[in-house]
């Protein structure tokens, strides 16, 4: 009810008793009360409170679960049980969750259905289970609900597209990208290797940043402040016995080189007429792991080039190793699912740590799609680490969505 006097309600709940002597007459005394001039001057809030409930509303009661129940409530929501309407109660832990339990078999007494629900938590998974809840209540407005929830769910797969368009992109850019710095001779670009690195590092960890800034704009979280773990080389996130967290295992590499190195061989089988395809294939694979293998710590490369009319070019990068798409990757979708189902009463920083826990890890989501997605997605990785162009990139990561 909109106040608590609860003297007051329970005058107005004596009132309503002389009115109704057996469950059958309820309703009709709740419509008798709200029609009473009388009792719309002595009980103007509850009149006001009853009257678009009495006219088909549904009831939605909301109490602070981290307060103590008290048997005083059980007037209020016994009127509201008179009036026979679809109802629902949602406990909110706002502080705790110390009485929740209390208030659950208290009002698993009164109403239809009753949730634990924090709306400043709630993902979007849960505010559409309660939607989905609510369309129980009542058949006739299941359809209209049922409409809202299928409109909510095409919203959010045309935001995971737009948001796979935004990884494409970062994809592209973070795996290509190259620092150059132009020098008049070979000592001075190898006296600047440190700062070219740092310069390197900058422009990747700027850019990766900037993405999210957008991912989070996607979902309306315009502002939200970001933080994300540096992307520093190689001690820390490209340090090869960490980054395992975020991109895939040496073993999984080893598979993978299976699926991207046996097309060398069946290249080879050809060439041989097919006389050894067993052999070639086997031969691709292994020269595909061994490179996964060996080549994990072969993170960017620093070069020294001489350029015409004098001088020298001191470059670092791209990244060349096999596993950095997949890094890319995994730390984007992790940021993918803080966002998409961030609720945007919590203001709280989003922020990207160094290692996630295994649930997170991009394998688990891999090992979820068709094979033929997966191979596709292994060769387009392998394509971007060697610096080759991807086509239909967004269509092949969108299956990760």
């Amino acid at each position: 009810m909109i106040r608590r006097d609860f003297s007051v309600l329970k005058r107005c709940f004596n009132g309503l008793n002389k009115k109704a002597h057996s469950a059958d007459q309820r309703q009709n005394a709740i419509q008798q009360f709200i029609q009473s001039p009388q009792c719309q001057k002595s009980f103007p809030d509850e009149v006001e409170l009853l009257t678009p409930i009495v006219k088909g509303a549904a009831i939605l009661y909301v109490v602070d679960g981290s307060r103590p129940y008290g048997k005083e409530y059980e007037i209020e929501m016994e009127i509201l049980r008179w009036t026979g309407r679809p109802s629902m109660a949602l406990i909110n832990p706002i502080e705790s969750s110390e009485y929740v339990s209390s208030w659950q078999a208290a009002l698993d007494q009164y109403f239809k259905t009753v949730r634990i629900f924090n709306p400043l938590q709630a993902s979007q998974k849960q505010q559409l289970d309660l939607l989905e809840t609510f369309a129980h209540l009542e058949p006739k407005w299941r359809q209209s609900i049922y409409q809202v929830i299928q409109d909510l769910k095409n919203q959010d797969q045309e935001l995971l597209n737009r948001s796979a368009n935004i990884l494409a992109q970062l994809l592209v850019d973070l795996c290509n990208y190259q620092f150059q710095q132009k020098v008049f001779t070979r000592e001075q670009a190898e006296k600047l290797k440190e700062i070219t690195n740092k310069a390197f590092q900058s422009w990747m960890f700027n850019r990766e940043k900037k993405a999210y800034i957008k991912l989070a704009a996607l979902y309306a979280h315009q502002g939200r402040e970001i933080e994300i773990a540096d992307l520093e080389l190689p001690a820390d996130l490209f340090d090869s016995d960490k980054w395992f967290a975020w991109g895939l295992s040496k073993k999984e590499l080893a598979a993978v080189s299976l699926v991207t190195g046996a097309i060398g061989g069946g290249t080879i089988d050809a060439m041989l007429a097919g006389h050894t395809f067993l052999l070639g294939s086997v031969i691709g694979g292994v020269v595909g792991f061994s490179t996964a293998w060996l080549g994990a710590d072969k993170i960017t490369e620093f070069k020294i080039k001489g350029i015409p009319m004098g001088g020298y070019y001191a470059t670092q990068g791209p990244v060349k190793n096999p596993n950095f798409p997949y890094v890319v990757i995994a730390r984007f979708y992790y940021m993918l699912e803080q966002i998409r189902h961030k609720n945007h009463a919590n203001r709280h920083t989003i922020r990207l740590v160094k290692e996630v826990k295994t649930q997170h890890r991009l394998q688990d989501r891999i090992s979820q799609l068709e094979k033929v997605d997966v191979k596709n997605l292994h060769l387009a990785c392998s394509k971007l680490s060697s610096q080759k162009n991807v086509e239909s990139l967004r269509q092949i990561i969108g299956k990760l969505f």
